[in-house]
């Protein structure tokens, strides 16, 4: 399909250029990048199916690929994400002058259905947590990490970039860079600074290697740790300790409800992970209401 009116980029070009927007001039993650392209793949196959061109991508248009999503049986969340895609590549093409209209702007978005996220309650936390760890690199290292992820619910991508200077041990701080490469300041408690000390004492030294950087968490090849390391420290945990098996995201939601459940106010959390809205972190509340709501059932003789 020849995609532009001007000078016939091919549709691999026109991909090339739209990551780059995303990558240099967005700051998109690379998860999110990769996400996008894939919507725009799919909407590039709308259009050559439909045997249209670039410049037929109008409103119709858009809507009826998502109709075909929705078709599909697209979740609501995936389409609402799909039409956000569809809006940044058709403004992307306006401004290229690969379109003479931005038909995006008339586009609506679905919204987003929003199940309550499924969390450990403090005696499952407590279980996981409290398991003697071996005394070897890998023992020591994978218990910091679940310490750490608990203590402080920051996401596994932030986990893998913290440095060891990121650390600040006299005010059990950490450094953290978060989405859109905005910088924050987490507190941890003292667990979690017990099983830092001893990673970064008896067992980061051990698995230090030639050309190993200032990662904080390392790889038994002394290299950065990896998120699907991280992901597989979490779940064989919980399975061992016979609790609720959840990602490292899961652990993020469960100290989220946790210090809501303990007193700490909205904003406060909102800080904490990092949440760019205050409405992102109300779904905790719903969390912690659902909970209340549990018990009372389950424990009253008129509920």
């Amino acid at each position: 399909m020849e995609v532009s009116v001007e000078g016939l980029v091919s549709v691999e070009g026109l991909l090339a250029e739209f990551e780059r927007h995303l990558r240099v001039e967005r700051d998109l993650s690379p998860h999110t990048v990769r996400a996008y392209l894939g919507d725009v793949g799919s909407l590039i196959g709308h259009l050559e199916d439909a045997g249209a061109g670039l410049a037929g991508l109008d409103i119709g248009m858009l809507r009826e690929w998502l109709g075909d999503q929705h078709g599909a049986g697209k979740s609501r969340a995936t389409l609402a994400r799909r039409a956000a895609c569809a809006r940044v590549f058709t403004a992307f093409c306006h401004r290229r002058g690969w379109l003479a209209d931005d038909p995006g702007l008339l586009l609506g978005s679905p919204k987003g259905g929003r199940s309550l996220p499924v969390v450990l309650d403090q005696e499952e936390a407590r279980a996981a947590l409290n398991v003697p760890a071996p005394d070897d690199p890998k023992g020591l290292r994978d218990q910091a990490v679940l310490e750490v992820l608990y203590a402080t619910g920051i996401r596994v991508s932030e986990l893998c970039g913290l440095d060891v200077d990121d650390v600040d041990r006299d005010r059990r701080t950490l450094r953290v860079l978060g989405k859109g490469r905005k910088e924050r300041v987490v507190p941890f408690g003292l667990p979690a600074l017990r099983a830092l000390d001893a990673w970064c004492i008896r067992g980061r030294p051990l698995l230090i290697r030639e050309g190993t950087g200032p990662a904080l968490f390392l790889g038994t090849r002394g290299g950065r740790l990896d998120q699907t390391t991280v992901r597989r420290i979490v779940h064989t945990r919980l399975t061992e300790t016979g609790t609720t098996d959840l990602s490292p995201h899961g652990l993020r939601h469960t100290a989220a409800t946790h210090l809501l459940e303990g007193g700490a106010d909205l904003r406060s959390v909102q800080e904490i992970l990092g949440h760019a809205s205050l409405g992102t972190t109300q779904i905790y509340t719903h969390v912690s209401i659902d909970r209340l709501h549990t018990a009372y059932r389950q424990a009253h003789p008129r509920a």
